[in-house]
């Protein structure tokens, strides 16, 4: 797992907050806020957008990556990810599977806003992960 500071950590959580209270979840009521770091140290954030056609709907953590990648990002080397939930909240296969495109073996950090916080690895919550070869 790449290394990142319980400071830089603290900061992506700081963000993932901050940006959770821009999600537009009015059918749910279930906002999230996400956080990533790139390889050049800019922090990309991102929250759920919710539709009435519920397949539109884009998780905040494919939200902070889609606004990585368009800034020229490629790499990513951490996420945080809050929401107002009992336990930390971890993101769906398919934001799973979109952190395996841009990410080595990153620390997921997982925060509830009572301040419970859990991370794993993106091996552990993605222990087969399915890449195609770049030729």
């Amino acid at each position: 797992m790449e290394t990142i500071t319980s400071e830089k950590m603290n900061e992506l959580v700081g963000a993932a907050k901050i940006v959770r209270e821009n999600a537009h979840a009015p059918y749910s009521g279930f906002k999230v806020g996400a956080a990533i770091i790139a390889a050049s140290g800019w922090i990309y954030t991102g929250c759920n957008v919710e539709n009435a056609s519920y397949g539109l709907t884009i998780c905040a953590e494919r939200s902070a990556i889609a606004r990585a990648i368009s800034s020229g990002e490629r790499q990513i080397l951490a996420i945080a990810v809050v929401a107002d939930s009992p336990e930390p909240a971890a993101p769906c296969g398919a934001c799973r599977q979109v952190l395996v495109e841009f990410a080595g073996d990153i620390p997921v950090i997982l925060e509830n806003l009572k301040g419970r916080r859990v991370i794993y690895s993106l091996n552990e919550l993605m222990p087969h992960r399915f890449e195609l070869k770049k030729l």
